[in-house]
């Protein structure tokens, strides 16, 4: 396939690049600045999209940047950097002659309301509520392709992710060094879940929604089939054994509201208990089904 990948150069784009050309598969990433097996957004915006077989956006400020001072001015910019993308993909692909079979846009189980009870499938209800919900909501509004009966588009595939476990980036490269030196430990009460996916699995999951060719769409919830029942102290145990290293030490609560805020400190201190069941009737196998596997590899 040839696939684009807007947002490719983070950490979740680089190694679905790697996967996708380990496969076969030929990858231009969208990019601000031009260069090798790159085009830019202002390209794809005024030119449309080049020849392609499928489209998966992974753009997006990174919301618990704790340098960002939550203001008004960078909340929008945490809405804008994945609408404005997602739309300018959305348009490109309507306008398109030869539009991909495929088109993926990667959000978050934040749409689900936090709840340590209600078990959430994809089927589930949310977008509503807080800050984080509501931008999942407009998010995958924004991937919205028209109705159209004189010519097929891209099958449009929302995947919902949860923490994404990975050695080169996100929040477990910050947690290593801290729970080496045996200043880990769970935050506020630990029992908010911790709905979680190895990296691995996630870039696998997107490559077999690209290579059905247009069959898979909908929602997929991209989570360990474990961490329905997973929460935060049982990553910190987890973790804690991994590393060979006592993890004895709380981060308070209120702490965590000082320095994130009220609008972003409730994607640390609560979570929904979600469940991947259509991800699974897809046909989609984890490789890393739980923590201890999880955590075994990329720990090796």
């Amino acid at each position: 396939m040839r696939v684009l990948i807007g947002g490719g150069g983070g950490f979740i784009g680089q190694s679905l690049s790697q996967l996708l050309k380990s496969r076969g598969h030929q990858v231009t990433i969208i990019s601000r600045q031009p260069g090798q097996q790159k085009i830019t957004w202002a390209d794809v915006s005024t030119k449309g999209l080049p020849p392609c077989d499928a489209v998966v956006n992974l753009a997006g400020e990174n919301v618990l940047n704790p340098l960002k001072r939550w203001t008004e001015q960078f909340k929008q910019e945490v809405i804008s950097s994945r609408t404005d993308t997602t739309r300018t993909i959305a348009q490109a692909i309507s306008r398109s002659p030869n539009p991909p079979h495929t088109w993926v846009v990667l959000t978050g189980v934040a749409y689900y309301p936090p709840s340590g009870t209600q078990q959430y499938s994809e089927d589930s209800p949310g977008g509503s509520g807080d800050f984080l919900s509501t931008l999942v909501k407009k998010w995958e509004d924004a991937a919205e392709l028209p109705d159209t009966e004189s010519r097929p588009l891209a099958q449009l595939v929302k995947v919902r992710t949860g923490v994404v476990l990975g050695p080169h980036g996100g929040p477990l490269n910050k947690m290593l060094w801290p729970f080496r030196l045996c200043l880990g430990g769970i935050i506020g009460s630990g029992k908010q879940p911790f709905p979680w996916i190895h990296i691995e699995d996630l870039c696998r999951l997107l490559c077999h929604t690209m290579e059905q060719e247009g069959k898979v769409g909908g929602i997929l919830n991209a989570v360990s089939p474990s961490s329905l029942n997973d929460t935060n102290a049982d990553f910190t145990r987890a973790l804690s054994r991994a590393l060979g290293r006592p993890a004895f030490l709380v981060t308070p609560s209120f702490a965590i509201r000082l320095l994130f805020g009220n609008d972003r400190a409730p994607m640390l201190l609560e979570g929904p208990r979600v469940v991947p069941h259509r991800t699974l009737q897809t046909g989609f196998s984890f490789l890393y089904p739980d923590l201890d596997s999880a955590l075994a590899q990329l720990l090796s």
